[in-house]
């Protein structure tokens, strides 16, 4: 294109912050100067006016000419304040006149009626779904930092996604930071504290939280190897190693349980186990692996 290095550099520039937005949203582009009084008398009434209209999709872009004189000299702009609004690319109309607040809302309006604008409503959102899979399977491998670390960032860029709450919720839980855990469960909205995924991290945490302590935990083996027949015994070692993280010894002392009496304590170990599938996660391939031998016990 027989542009230099610094012009190509201003060209992406550009792309990025101008073009790129206008292709769904109405950008305010206001050519401007730290020396030009006018442009700072105007400034104040350009941002509160994009502030106003920012949900119907109207955002505000400033182009300082001194920093930026070959986008301004492709502009041909020959005074300052220069404000054009720009879609798709192009330009569709310059504002530089309207220098009051209802000038400004009375072309913009003309303006929203013609064009295609997307709402904030309607602007797309960012794909959260592959960081998701990444931090379920970043979990699952028992890397909970890494977990934690990629839905910090889907929380920066989806701050409601109650997937990521929950998850981190989870992640705070395998690193034994319950308190942490708490206070991500505290954030999301009372009307969406049922979803699954909450109510999955919720069980998650109250299993942890009665994690005993390695004595205690190694009396309770004790007492469960010494009485076999005891279900009492057996279902308090099994839900003491599972809030330990021997959820492998959990669900073996379980099965044993209800193969020796599925009714026991009005079915206690199958609903254990039940409980401890939904914590650890339906999809996880451990919670797949015990639920055949569930089966197994149950149906033969």
């Amino acid at each position: 294109m027989g542009l230099n290095i610094e012009e190509q550099k201003a060209v992406d520039r550009f792309r990025k912050d101008i073009v790129e937005p206008s292709m769904t949203q109405l950008v305010i582009l206001d050519f401007w100067a730290e020396w030009c009084g006018p442009c700072k008398a105007l400034a104040p009434v350009l941002e509160k006016v994009a502030a106003e209209y920012a949900d119907k999709g109207v955002v505000l872009a400033k182009i300082n000419v001194d920093e930026e004189q070959f986008i301004a000299s492709q502009f041909q702009v020959r005074s300052i304040p220069t404000v054009y609004a720009m879609f798709q690319g192009q330009p569709v109309a310059d504002l530089t006149q309207a220098r009051s607040e209802s000038q400004l809302k009375a072309t913009l309006d003309k303006l929203l009626e013609q064009l295609p604008v997307q709402s904030g409503a309607e602007a797309p959102q960012p794909d959260i779904a592959p960081h998701l899979a990444m931090a379920e399977e970043a979990l699952a491998a028992g890397d909970a930092e890494q977990a934690a670390g990629i839905l910090m960032q889907v929380l920066q860029v989806a701050p409601d996604s109650l997937e990521a709450l929950a998850g981190l919720a989870r992640c705070f839980i395998a690193s034994d930071r319950l308190d942490e855990a708490a206070q991500v469960l505290e954030s999301v909205p009372a009307e969406q504290a049922s979803d699954p995924q909450v109510e999955r991290a919720r069980k998650a945490l109250e299993l942890a939280r009665s994690r005993p302590e390695a004595g205690e935990l190694a009396s309770l083996r004790a007492t469960a190897e010494a009485n076999p027949a005891d279900m009492d015994a057996q279902f308090a070692f099994a839900s003491a190693a599972y809030a330990a993280g021997e959820r492998d010894a959990a669900a073996a002392t379980l099965l044993k349980m209800v193969a020796i009496d599925r009714e026991w304590n009005e079915s206690a170990a199958r609903t254990k186990l039940l409980e401890i599938f939904e914590a650890v996660g339906l999809e996880d391939p451990w919670v797949s692996a015990t639920r055949r031998k569930l089966s197994t016990v149950l149906f033969g």
